[in-house]
């Protein structure tokens, strides 16, 4: 029988309630079942799973990102900024000789990204609870930045908070990969699909403002309140340039 406790919690605005503790509302009012739910985690982070989710683009994507961000990557600290189903982490880890923080809003994500590796994997992986808003970091900390598949999730005033703060523990020389949607696709057949536009609007619902920011313009404008200035170097489209991953770097300050 559910407790009283559980009967007010959808009484008041459903299930999703339950998984607050002190995450971010909209994080868990729209994303509970996918992220914050433990069946959820389990089913989703199987890579045929995600690959469906991207249409097949996963295994391109993620060894794009990895090689935007190990190739000649500048010496210093490497931060991935919140988890990503699938083999991302563990790939980076193999590919890096040194260690990499990572950071997200829910232990269970956490713990979930280490439960995908070895010990000796496990030891380099340095976790750390927090909103990617609100970063514990100190200034100038990392050398790379990499975020995988999270601005398309964040409300814009979050997604704002985040490329700030983002930018803010990146030091000049530093370099920033971002993997995600590419901007408003029109004249893609995903889009020009009603159904297919309607269930991806539905299931993401902060998913269209994401498509109309211009990413570029955005980074450089929180730089430039920080004294510092951003260039994007690199961009890589598949998919019909419904996805893409860009690179930037922060110049060194003379």
């Amino acid at each position: 029988m559910p407790s009283k406790q559980y009967k007010n919690s959808e009484s008041r605005g459903g299930i999703w309630r339950r998984f607050l503790d002190g995450k971010p509302e909209y994080l868990v009012r729209h994303y509970w079942w996918a992220y914050l739910w433990p069946w959820g985690v389990w089913f989703f982070d199987h890579q045929p799973i995600i690959n469906a989710i991207l249409f097949g683009q996963y295994r391109k994507l993620s060894q794009r990102a990895l090689r935007d961000c190990i190739k000649n990557r500048p010496p210093g600290r490497f931060l991935q900024l919140t988890c990503a189903y699938g083999s991302l982490t563990p790939t980076l880890l193999e590919a890096m000789d040194d260690e990499l923080y990572l950071m997200d809003v829910a232990d269970i994500q956490l713990t979930a990204t280490r439960n995908k590796l070895v010990d000796t994997e496990k030891e380099r992986l340095l976790c750390a609870r927090m909103n990617a808003e609100f970063l514990a970091y100190g200034d100038d900390l990392f050398a790379t930045v990499l975020i995988f598949f999270l601005l398309h999730e964040l409300p814009p005033d979050a997604r704002e908070r985040s490329l700030s703060e983002a930018i803010r523990v990146l030091r000049p020389g530093g370099r920033f990969v971002i993997t995600e949607y590419g901007a408003c696709p029109k004249k893609h057949l995903l889009w020009r699909l009603w159904p297919t536009r309607t269930v991806l609007q539905r299931l993401e619902p902060f998913l269209d403002s994401f498509w109309h920011v211009d990413l570029a313009a955005m980074l450089d404008e929180h730089a430039r309140r920080q004294g510092k200035v951003i260039r994007q170097v690199d961009e890589f489209h598949c998919f019909s340039g419904f996805y893409r991953v860009c690179t930037f770097e922060l110049l060194e300050q003379s």
